[in-house]
């Protein structure tokens, strides 16, 4: 019998914790499952199972509280994917652990106050403190949150503070005591369900109580509604009501059923039921593909025959979801699962509703628009395996507990939504499903029109299969892409002008081709990669700029809040009247975005129906589904966006698109800049004339002869990539060499920089000349906190477990200086 566990616990520290295991437990613990621990000597902590084992630490170990399944709930499958991915991605296994698991399935820690009866006071307590103790004492027990919210709520506004100071004071004095309680954030939805009592489902049976019931007309009608809405006699005597159902049909009435629950006639039992609607039975078989389709899927199972990944690369419309969906319906007539990852939560709305149609009930969702305890269901319902066969997700659905995993979609593999940036585990989510294919035995198609360079490399190198669709579904052209020098215009006055004489943002050449698109009752869709109304806001006399106190960066102006806005750390101020640094009134934005163009598009075309889309717009499920919905059922005719509307979404009547401002994109100070440009408006331009008539795309740029812009409008992806990769190849930036970004980050600007100075030399003295800095970066201050940034561009040959253990020695020494307590480390392999 096993003696001891080593347990990963939702803690940024590079190791696991060795537990005792208690002898009565000894029969109920497995790799998988969730343990409470003691850890450090208050708190305690749900951990996971990771080993089982005979082997005595060297340090004194504590026992394992509470076992809290009796079944795993991460699988062994997953459990090698966290390692993988812990070693590549330079972060612990805690840390992977809080990004898996639904907050459902982890137990909380949460600290509550307990009134301590006997305390004195040495000296008089201010009114806050007395606030804080009287509502204790009242409560007898409570947590922080909610002493919070009472003070929140305070008649006198200046007794509307932080506890948490007080709560401190409170503390010290032993007026208050802390206990650490953990609970399960997860509860299960229930329902009452009537059915029938088991003596009274005879025909006889209940003639009787017909009879009974003459006298009492409401009992008596409500039973024959239940009957007939439970589905006749026969079925109600097998089956039965939820009350939701019962409250939701005319005349039933759930006080007239509880009385006859009371007389023993039904019965009433709470059950466990979805959150999640499951959708209806599949109506939909798989279309017919045309026979370019079904060329690219032979030569896709061709492929898969000696590699594990396939690229599929499409042109905008040409028909790649309907090969996903021919592919998916093989893998589960297999009796395999599937998994299809889309990059943005905005795209699984209309995907939704196609695979509903293919797929019914065995379709499952899961992305963080959900709520916590939907996620939770769809996370046990995969554990069961009795339930979706095929799961439609974004990146976080590739930690999901797959049994038997034989198809990753990885649909527009190029996008940035893919990586996780904040917090660890930094991963790509294209990049792990090679690994979940691999421990898996599955495969991996991954599909774009605009593949990443990587990704395009890795296919012209051999390691992945390469399937191409050059032409648009039912011979639809490509859009037309017409370029607009914005500085020519200008000069030539070629621009629209408002009655202020004033010039819009709008060349001449883009008003008459959205006004030609309106007259002819078609779709217009404007791209601007910048929300709000303009990214910053200036004093005409002095060029005062105010910037976020906590971020090294200006404030965004939204105009519909008059509010200046950090979009790093959501500083926000007024926009003030007059300058504080000259006194001048006139204070006014600058360059242009989302919102901008909305008040533009609503002046210049005031019978046009406008809606916009951006982060501003659709922070909900909800709000984007909406949106898409309204958009897709003509219920506006211009839709602005940001790059949540270059995402593979399909509109019937959109003929035109116009990309107001190139140039952003163009001059971003990144190695990545020409490849996201292209990318972007090429995805954006593919929204344009998918049904029917060419579409036409209008490009307003200052750089119309710049390479990248001649390429799109030539729509010449392989010239670009060629061109990037070679120049790559030659400085060692990826897909050639691996690179890893380390962020230095500490609150004093010395502290900050000596620390990164001090890793640079250490890690030069490794690798060489490979190491970057290290440097600031391009905003060198974020939500208080100094950066520093080091660059290590590493061999692809080199194991990534050794160089997360050189990088963790690094770290390790430097942040037991005592000058350097304090200092935050960020690692970002493939920082993409």
């Amino acid at each position: 019998m096993s003696q001891y566990a080593d347990i990963i616990l939702p803690v940024p520290l590079q190791k696991l914790f060795t537990y005792s295991v208690p002898e009565e437990m000894n029969g109920d613990l497995e790799v998988g499952s969730r343990v409470v621990v003691q850890f450090g000597k208050k708190k305690s902590y749900s951990g996971i199972v990771r080993r089982l084992h005979d082997e005595k630490p060297e340090y004194e170990t504590k026992p394992i509280q509470q076992v809290v399944d009796q079944t795993p709930i991460v699988v062994d499958r997953q459990l090698r994917m966290w390692d993988w991915m812990a070693d590549y991605y330079c972060c612990s296994l805690g840390e992977i652990y809080r990004a898996a698991l639904p907050s459902g399935l982890k137990l909380e820690s949460e600290s509550r106050l307990i009134y301590n009866a006997d305390f004195e006071a040495d000296a008089p307590l201010s009114e806050r403190q007395e606030m804080i103790l009287n509502f204790v004492e009242l409560k007898k027990v409570c947590t922080i949150s909610d002493v919070q919210q009472y003070v929140s709520t305070a008649e006198d506004e200046k007794m509307r503070f932080n506890v948490l100071p007080q709560i401190k004071k409170l503390l010290s004095m032993d007026a208050l005591f802390i206990s650490e309680e953990l609970r399960d954030a997860y509860k299960p939805k229930t329902d009452v369900f009537y059915g029938i009592a088991s003596e009274y489902r005879s025909d006889a049976a209940l003639s009787e109580w017909m009879e009974k019931l003459s006298k009492a007309p409401k009992q008596l009608e409500s039973l024959m509604q239940f009957l007939s809405q439970a589905g006749g006699l026969t079925k109600a005597k097998n089956g039965g009501l939820l009350r939701r159902e019962t409250a939701s049909k005319a005349g039933m009435s759930t006080t007239a059923l509880n009385e006859l629950v009371k007389k023993g006639l039904l019965t009433a039992e709470k059950q466990n039921i979805s959150r999640i609607e499951n959708g209806e039975t599949a109506t939909e078989e798989a279309h017919e593909l045309s026979e370019e389709q079904q060329r690219a899927m032979d030569e896709i199972e061709g492929n898969w025959k000696e590699k594990t990944t396939t690229l599929l690369m499409g042109v905008t419309s040409s028909g790649k979801t309907e090969i996903y969906i021919h592919l998916i319906k093989k893998c589960i007539a297999e009796g395999r699962q599937a998994l299809y990852l889309l990059p943005e939560i905005a795209l699984t709305t209309q995907i939704t509703q196609r695979l509903r149609k293919h797929f019914g009930k065995d379709l499952g969702v899961y992305h963080s628009k959900f709520n916590d305890a939907e996620r939770v269901e769809v996370w046990n319902k995969l554990l069961a395996g009795n339930e979706y066969k095929v799961i439609l997700g974004v990146r976080s659905s590739i930690m999901l507990p797959f049994r038997d995993l034989g198809l990753i979609i990885v649909d527009e593999e190029h996008e940035t939504s893919y990586k996780q940036f904040d917090p660890a585990p930094r991963y790509n989510a294209r990049d792990m499903a090679n690994v979940l294919a691999l421990i898996h035995g599955g495969k991996v198609l991954m599909g774009s029109a605009t593949p990443s360079y990587e990704s395009y490399n890795n296919a012209m190198t051999g390691r992945y299969g390469y399937v191409e669709l050059k032409k648009r579904y039912a011979g639809i052209e490509m859009p037309e892409i017409v370029t607009v020098d914005m500085k020519e215009a200008r000069h030539k006055k070629l621009m629209h002008y408002h009655e202020d004489k004033s010039a819009s943002i709008f060349s001449l050449r883009l008003k008459e081709t959205i006004d030609k698109a309106l007259r002819g009752g078609e779709q217009v869709i404007l791209f601007q990669n910048r929300r709000g109304f303009s990214p910053y806001v200036e004093c005409t006399q002095c060029a005062w700029v105010p910037k976020c106190e906590n971020c090294d960066v200006s404030l965004t102006y939204h105009k519909n809040t008059h509010q200046l806005v950090c979009h790093y750390c959501s500083y926000t101020i007024q926009l003030p009247q007059t300058c504080p640094c000259c006194g001048n009134p006139r204070i006014e934005p600058q360059g242009y975005g989302t919102e901008k163009i909305e008040e533009e598009v609503k002046s210049v075309f005031p019978e046009a129906r406008v809606v916009r889309m951006d982060l501003d717009t659709a922070r909900s499920r909800q709000a984007y589904e909406k949106i898409i919905g309204d958009f897709e059922n003509y219920k506006y005719d211009i839709l602005v966006g940001t790059q949540m509307i270059s995402k593979g979404l399909d509109f019937e009547r959109v003929s035109t698109v116009g990309i107001m401002n190139a140039d952003n994109m163009l001059n971003m100070p990144d190695f990545r800049a020409y490849e996201r440009c292209f990318q972007m408006i090429s995805q954006v331009s593919g929204r344009a004339g998918r049904h029917g008539k060419r579409g036409q795309v209008i490009l307003q740029t200052r750089q119309a002869d710049h390479n990248v812009v001649r390429h799109i409008v030539e729509n010449d992806y392989e010239a670009n990539a060629r061109e990037q990769l070679a120049e790559r190849e030659m400085y060692h930036y990826p897909p050639f060499d691996r690179m890893v970004n380390i962020i230095v980050k500490h609150k004093e600007w010395t502290t900050a920089q000596h620390a990164a100075m001090e890793a640079g030399y250490a890690l030069k003295s490794i690798f060489g000349n490979r190491v970057l800095g290290p440097q600031e970066p391009e905003i060198s201050r974020i939500a208080t906190y100094y950066l520093e940034r080091i660059i290590v561009k590493i061999d692809k040959g080199s194991s990534p477990a050794k160089v997360k253990a050189i990088m963790t020695d690094c770290m390790n020494r430097i942040l037991s200086q005592d000058q350097y307590k304090g200092v935050l480390w960020n690692v970002d392999v493939d920082p993409y």
